[in-house]
């Protein structure tokens, strides 16, 4: 094909809305990971990462991980060094909003822009092998003969974990702010801490455990969940033990501050096309998280009940 001819059936092909995002298969990304690598958010945002470049979305995704204070650290420095770039994207979820309202960092999530939520799942609570606590009515039993003796492990403080670990004393008459909660940057240090009984319960995403339960290096007693889990049909949930837990976690993305209207639209095209990919559903099935997709309006207003639901649901239990 002459070259003339090219780029007029390309200009053709655009006028007629064929190519609305022309940037897709050369955009360069770098993804926020704002937690260190091994837990739920290092694990989907690798998995998008794949999938946008499977996907055709994106030649490239360079990751960068930086941990801490419930995924403050990691959204300050996003905001600050992103501001107005169109291909840089930050990993986020309920976990930040919780230690956003625990923490009160100076950089709020409102100075980001909110792409979609993409995830959700469910924690489990588990517990070293060779542990003495059989179920989650022991671990209470033990917490009511002295509080600091229980060390409870998972993800920053405000995590969805440590809400249910809060939301647990509350239900048993047990003062939520004495809960010995032990955060972790990652969920590989989490892991670690409970392989080698420093803690003596642990909370995560079913998926994060999943090898080790398998494998019987650790013993899950409880799920937070309003029925069973049903790649761990084994798990009891809270509420079967008689203790009026319930918690979801979901994860989303996030865009940089100071992008266009268009540009928006542009990465949650981009992002959406990555979650309709084969890789993306084999990363769903392989680690049981199941399709919470939101985005638009819709997202941002969830994410607005989010922040006031969960400030409810901590103040109830002690947490603020």
């Amino acid at each position: 094909m002459r070259r003339d001819t090219f780029l007029k059936s390309l200009a053709a092909l655009a006028a007629a809305g064929a190519l609305p995002l022309p940037a897709l298969a050369n955009a360069n990304l770098k993804m926020m990971i704002p937690a260190n690598p091994g837990g739920g958010w290092d694990t989907t945002g690798r998995a998008l990462g794949k999938a946008l470049q499977d996907a055709g979305a994106a030649a490239s995704v360079q990751f960068d991980n930086k941990g801490g204070a419930a995924g403050a650290i990691g959204l300050a420095q996003f905001v600050n060094a992103s501001k107005g770039d169109p291909n840089a994207l930050m990993v986020m979820g309920a976990v930040m909003i919780g230690g956003i309202i625990t923490g009160k960092p100076p950089v709020s999530l409102t100075a980001a822009t909110p792409v979609a939520r993409l995830t959700s799942e469910y924690n489990v609570f588990v517990v070293p092998a060779d542990s003495p606590f059989k179920s989650m009515k022991d671990v209470v039993e033990a917490m009511k003969k002295d509080m600091g003796s229980v060390k409870w492990g998972g993800g920053s403080r405000g995590s969805t974990e440590h809400i249910a670990a809060a939301m647990l004393a509350r239900a048993t008459g047990l003062d939520a702010a004495k809960i010995n909660y032990v955060p972790f940057r990652g969920g590989g240090e989490a892991t670690a801490a409970i392989l080698g009984g420093n803690v003596s319960v642990g909370g995560s995403g079913y998926s994060e455990f999943q090898q080790y339960i398998e494998s019987g290096k650790m013993r899950p007693i409880g799920v937070t969940s309003a029925a069973r889990l049903k790649n761990a049909p084994s798990v009891p949930t809270m509420k079967e033990q008689g203790f009026d837990v319930e918690i979801g976690n979901w994860r989303g993305v996030y865009a940089a501050p100071g992008i266009t209207p268009d540009q928006r639209k542009a990465l949650t095209a981009m992002v959406q096309k990555a979650v309709k990919s084969k890789a993306w559903a084999e990363a769903m099935a392989r680690n049981g998280w199941t399709d919470a997709w939101l985005a638009g309006p819709a997202f941002d207003e969830f994410v607005e009940r989010e922040f006031a639901s969960l400030r409810a649901t901590m103040v109830k239990a002690g947490m603020v």
